[in-house]
């Protein structure tokens, strides 16, 4: 697979792998199946690991670290730290004083020396951004992380993150079936050198056009979010048999046409769809290698235009949830 450089010096796989599913979010999980579905990422050209320390409450981590004990060392591997599961429910927790704290325990799980991307996974409103970052440069500065990266900011947060110490990436959705951030996130990304980093870069599953208003019912990540409700879901998934059927025209699927939109943005934009599915990932992964040409982007706006896909979206402590109508 391509690799491109992710901020200043980063080097990763074009398509990385989203490692939330395996521990939360989409039903039962299997360990061995999620090993398993890790190592046929690694054979796809896969070298970006995408966890953080909120999902499954580490057991996301262990569960990688499992996984790439014995992975070449080309392997990438960002967590993240800000979303704190207890026993009274989710919150936030960006405090100075707690992050070195936060980052060991990530290294123990991860079974490793060094993170090479550590995020902040949601900004605690109780603490200056600038201040968070502060802290998370001395991590850099002890050795124990590469490069910095912070989840769902505003453009004015992520400025004030870039100037306390170099921000290597920003990751935020991103999808067909989200396109607000191309409103303000994305031109203050690139204004910045920042690298773009799409979750949910399939609209939950949405565009791999295999969902159906009985199958969306299957995960709280879709069943509690408006764009798989009532009139909005029909809207969508009008807006993805359109999807599905310019796909077959260029002999991909769905699911590899969404994620080569989204390659085609940019050197700068490495979505990381997550899967659990050995055969899933391999498609993702090919996507990668899908060269879409103007007539092809034309067409697609043609066919499946932003303003069809509706619905706000559902989301833990985003900066944005609904869509603009302007």
């Amino acid at each position: 697979m391509q690799q491109h450089t992710l901020g200043a010096d980063l080097t990763v796989s074009a398509i990385g792998l989203g490692c939330m599913g395996f521990s939360q979010g989409y039903g039962a999980t299997d360990d061995d199946e999620s090993v398993a579905a890790i190592h046929t990422a690694i054979d796809a050209g896969i070298t970006l690991f995408d966890t953080a320390m909120s999902y499954g409450q580490g057991h996301n981590e262990r569960l990688l670290a499992r996984a790439l004990h014995d992975a070449d060392e080309n392997i990438r591997v960002a967590t993240k730290f800000g979303i704190v599961r207890t026993e009274a429910g989710v919150g936030l927790d960006a405090k100075p004083e707690h992050i070195p704290g936060f980052c060991d325990a990530s290294l123990q799980r991860l079974g490793r020396d060094v993170i090479d991307l550590y995020y902040l996974h949601r900004i605690d409103p109780e603490v200056p951004v600038a201040e968070t970052v502060g802290a998370m440069a001395e991590l850099v500065r002890a050795g124990k992380v590469r490069h910095l990266g912070i989840s769902e900011a505003t453009p004015e947060q992520l400025a004030e993150a870039a100037a306390v110490h170099p921000i290597a990436a920003v990751q935020f959705e991103w999808s067909m079936l989200w396109r607000e951030p191309e409103r303000d996130i994305i031109p203050a990304a690139r204004k910045l050198g920042i690298g773009i980093v799409p979750y949910s870069p399939l609209g939950r599953g949405l565009l791999t056009a295999t969902l159906d208003s009985e199958t969306v019912a299957t995960s709280d990540f879709r069943r509690n979010d408006p764009r798989f409700q009532g009139d909005n879901l029909t809207s969508n998934l009008d807006q993805v048999a359109a999807l599905r059927d310019l796909a077959a025209r260029l002999n991909i699927s769905a699911g590899q046409l969404a994620l080569a939109w989204l390659l085609a943005q940019g050197d700068d934009v490495f979505p990381i769809p997550g899967s659990r599915r050995a055969a899933r990932i391999i498609e993702n992964a090919a996507a990668a290698a899908v060269e879409l040409t103007p007539a092809d982007l034309e067409d697609l706006a043609k066919l499946v235009p932003d303003h069809g896909w509706a619905g706000d979206r559902q989301s833990f402590a985003v900066p944005s949830k609904t869509r603009t109508t302007s």
